[in-house]
């Protein structure tokens, strides 16, 4: 028996990896993250298989699932939305299976921000721009968040930065990100990621703002922010110059 830990992708059902879409078919427990995860999916369980919403449940509730799937000897298709490396809250849930000596493995899926990315036609990481990628969040009405990973902190390298979970607080966010990126700062949101209702907005830190509330975003969104996403006058990537060495 094993707890198959499976990155659902963005949302649309066809991100799945292989991997991800054979193990899920094959599983007669499927444990899933509520409306994160594309319904479609769910229809590639096997006939019979054991389908549990876990949106409403608690940790407890959750591993209790799975302890008594482990009894069984049922595996455990355990379906989180994106990739389970990012904001997924499946370190505790390893925790408790590895207290209790019960198997599992991951298998990654696309991220929010990678999906983000392709819909907005853009590398992340432009040459003599933006090399480098923070991913983060904001911590109103969630864990806090460690010293030294606020905003304001964060924002000094003027990196490439994805804001997951901070939509609602798109004001605030605003106001600790424009000392250091400044007001003419390039800033796209994206809303539902791949999935038929997807919402992009693309403008600046000082009018991202009043285009979320135009547009009412209030969840399942990131916050790309920097000058990558703008980028037409830079160097070309050394990877495919002619001046390097391929002997």
């Amino acid at each position: 028996m094993t707890v198959h830990f499976i990155g659902a992708g963005p949302g649309a059902a066809d991100l799945i990896t292989v991997r991800g879409l054979r193990l899920l078919a094959s599983a007669p427990v499927c444990l899933y993250a509520g409306s994160l995860v594309p319904s479609a999916l769910l229809e590639e369980c096997p006939p019979g298989c054991r389908k549990v919403d876990t949106a409403r449940l608690t940790l407890d509730e959750i591993i209790a699932l799975v302890a008594a799937a482990h009894a069984e000897d049922l595996d455990v298709a355990r379906l989180h939305s994106g990739d389970p490396s990012v904001f997924s809250a499946v370190a505790e849930q390893m925790r408790r299976l590895d207290a209790l000596n019960i198997p599992y493995d991951v298998v990654p899926g696309v991220p929010a921000f990678a999906a983000a990315a392709a819909s907005l036609a853009r590398e992340l990481t432009v040459p003599g721009v933006a090399q480098t990628v923070i991913l983060t969040r904001t911590a109103e009405r969630a864990t806090a968040m460690p010293a030294g990973e606020d905003l304001a902190t964060l924002s000094a390298s003027r990196s490439t930065m994805v804001l997951h979970l901070a939509v609602q607080r798109i004001d605030a966010v605003v106001a600790d990100l424009l000392p250091s990126y400044g007001p003419d700062c390039p800033v796209a949101v994206v809303a539902y990621a791949s999935r038929p209702d997807e919402v992009i907005l693309r403008g600046t830190l000082s009018d991202i703002a009043a285009q979320v509330k135009e547009a009412d975003i209030r969840r399942t969104a990131v916050i790309v922010v920097g000058r990558a996403l703008t980028a037409a006058q830079f160097p070309d990537s050394h990877l495919y110059s002619a001046d390097r060495c391929r002997s």
